[in-house]
């Protein structure tokens, strides 16, 4: 098994890069796949500030809720991009197309984001 799976991001889209590391994530394309174990190798997305964003796609808005009343915030991922920059938008879109449940986070440790 590979230590390490290394997705180079620069020219492409957004959710292809993200659904390849999801994928790896979840040890899919290993050969000693169990659902309710981790045995995917680390990820490693280099060259995360060439990825291909169009203008179009910068007003997508990701919304979350305080919990308290008149509590809903909502940001675009442009404004994301300046606050945070592509680590994190990276993160989100991988963030959300692994399960939720309690391997979760111990998947996402195994994320790494490069420029």
């Amino acid at each position: 098994m590979k230590d390490t799976y290394t997705i180079d991001a620069s020219g492409r889209t957004l959710g292809r890069v993200a659904s390849e590391a999801a994928h790896v994530l979840l040890g899919k394309g290993h050969a000693g796949f169990v659902k309710n174990e981790v045995v995917a190798p680390k990820v490693v997305i280099t060259n995360a500030s060439k990825l291909s964003i169009p203008e179009r796609r910068k007003t997508k808005t990701y919304v979350r809720y305080t919990g308290y009343p008149g509590g809903l915030k909502t940001t675009t991922l442009a404004e994301l991009l300046v606050k945070k920059g592509y680590q994190e938008i990276i993160t989100k879109a991988v963030t959300g197309m692994i399960p939720r449940n309690k391997l979760r986070p111990i998947r996402l440790k195994l994320l790494t984001i490069t420029d």
